[in-house]
């Protein structure tokens, strides 16, 4: 067997309503603590939801502060305005309450705060130093993962981004409380839960760290995800297919954090970049032609994970794994979210600058099961037009 190795957070709570109980959990993991700070976007905060949580954490004498300036894609600006807000309000802990990237600014605020490294010191790999406060991350989308990956991105230019990739940003603590997705909308449950699968479907294939937890990791995240995607989206008042939405996206996300993901999300960034579409549906708009590009060096990988998301499929590997990206392919057509790329403003003249863009993004391109270079990628863009 290959060595491998695999990292994760220590500690994750599974639990319809623990949210409500974050005062106890904190008291209970970081008696220390007297201060939090709340890192999430305006949007949550409009929903009333994060009364119960705050409420909990006062009940333990935790004294709260809240930062709701996350945007999308966070700009560095965004992440230094945060850092300085910790700084100020003398915060002892930081919980992470939102989508991914109110958890990406929460990481990075509790590395920064009490750093002196600049922000961009710690872009890369492996470049934070030292310790960080604790921190807890709690997922308000069935999407990203984010809670219990090691990964941050940002928005560094106008459509440019970095990624920090440390150790330092596994969170202590990941709590999954599908009460908190119970107001997302039809279509972002969608775009959530299918960029979720294809976090599952990059991972098993990933190129250079592929291993046997990674892929037990993918191959149930994929049956929770592919089995309560639909359900969530047309009954969204249901705890359970929600719980098993945060569950798979969980799992999916402990496995490309230990398994990377390749040429899907290298070609969804430029999409997100620079026309402003969210990172879900920037990635369900690419994969299935990433997909049948990759079919020449993954068709027996994609055969096995069809037995998961299609098991009716018969047939040859050839014919399994076609089943696979059919199957993508009417999870999107069936949820309603856009499947092509001029659905979301984009013509064929944008075609090159996309492919220039995804060009940069070697750190993923480098995991594709299939080398692809700029041709590939303007014709992939053009498939999905």
């Amino acid at each position: 067997m290959t060595p491998f190795q695999f990292s994760t957070v220590p500690q994750l709570i599974a639990e319809a309503g623990a949210a409500n109980r974050l005062g106890a959990l904190v008291a209970e993991r970081f008696p220390l603590a007297r201060h939090a700070l709340i890192v999430t976007d305006a949007g949550f905060m409009r929903t009333g939801l994060l009364a119960g949580p705050t409420a909990s954490l006062a009940q333990h004498a935790i004294g709260v502060s809240v930062y709701a300036d996350v945007v999308a894609d966070p700009p560095e600006a965004v992440v230094l305005n945060a850092v300085e807000f910790a700084r100020s309000s003398g915060a002892d802990i930081v919980i992470g309450i939102g989508g991914g990237s109110s958890m990406d600014v929460a990481k990075l605020i509790a590395v920064l705060a009490a750093s002196a490294q600049p922000i961009a010191a710690i872009y890369g790999i492996g470049n934070v130093q030292g310790t960080r406060l604790p921190l807890i991350q709690v997922p308000t989308t069935a999407g990203t993962g984010s809670e219990v990956t090691n990964i941050a991105i940002v928005t560094t230019g106008e459509t440019t981004k970095m990624g920090v990739v440390a150790p330092q940003l596994y969170a202590d603590l990941a709590v999954l409380d599908a009460a908190l997705t119970l107001g997302l909308p039809p279509l972002m449950t969608a775009a959530t839960g299918i960029d979720a699968m294809v976090h599952a479907i990059e991972a098993f294939t990933s190129k250079h760290k592929k291993n046997p937890l990674s892929d037990l990791l993918a191959k149930q995240a994929l049956s929770l995800l592919s089995n309560n995607l639909v359900r969530a989206c047309q009954h969204g008042s249901d705890i359970d297919a929600r719980q098993a939405m945060l569950v798979g996206a969980c799992l999916a996300g402990q496995a490309f954090s230990n398994a990377p993901v390749a040429a899907v999300h290298a070609l969804a960034y430029p999409i997100g970049g620079i026309f402003h579409v969210p990172h879900g549906l920037s990635n369900s708009l690419v994969l299935p032609h990433v997909l049948r590009f990759n079919l020449s060096h993954a068709t027996a990988h994609y055969a096995e994970l069809a037995g998961v998301v299609a098991p009716a499929a018969t047939g040859s590997e050839a014919a399994r794994a076609e089943a696979l990206i059919i199957a993508m392919q009417q999870i999107a057509t069936v949820t309603g979210i856009a499947t092509k790329l001029k659905q979301v403003g984009i013509a064929e003249t944008d075609l090159d600058r996309l492919a220039d863009d995804a060009m940069q993004q070697t750190r993923l391109l480098g995991n594709n099961p299939r080398a692809l270079n700029r041709e590939d990628a303007r014709a992939i863009y053009a498939a999905a037009l």
